[in-house]
């Protein structure tokens, strides 16, 4: 009978154990989230205003690349193309060679090589608009010369 008392009073300490610690946990949890979610939403309104204070692409991080012109031109070890002129080819050399060492069936980096990847095409952003004003810097200069079609 005292062994049956003990056991009930034994089972309802447990129970009220695991309920107050599942509420606690809940608790300690929800406060994670909270501040988490707090903190995303500073860092993005932040970033933001990089992005508007900034002007240029190249003064800040895009807000879906993440990567700046400073850190791909590091990733590739290259110079940060000056006045609107950037050696391509260097570029391009740079990135083939260090994807192919990096590759993970040779035993190389999987993040190394997505760095790699991100650091080119941060690259083709910023020289995209280049190769278009120095086109029209040239066609400028030549004049403009309309295709002349002849019909038979």
């Amino acid at each position: 009978m005292l062994f049956c008392a003990f056991a009930r009073s034994s089972a309802k300490l447990a129970h009220r154990f695991v309920f107050t610690a599942f509420v606690t946990g809940s608790r300690i949890l929800g406060r994670s989230f909270v501040a988490a979610y707090k903190q995303a939403q500073a860092a993005s309104k932040y970033q933001r205003a990089q992005a508007k204070a900034g002007g240029g692409s190249s003064a800040g991080a895009s807000l879906s690349g993440g990567m700046t012109l400073d850190e791909a031109c590091k990733v590739l070890n290259v110079k940060p193309p000056a006045g609107g002129q950037a050696n391509v080819e260097e570029v391009l050399e740079r990135y083939k060679r260090l994807f192919d060492a990096n590759d993970p069936q040779k035993g190389g980096s999987f993040y190394l090589q997505s760095k790699i990847v991100r650091a080119k095409e941060r690259f083709e952003r910023e020289l995209g608009p280049m190769k278009e004003k120095i086109e029209q810097e040239a066609e400028a200069k030549e004049g403009w010369k309309p295709k002349v079609y002849k019909d038979r």
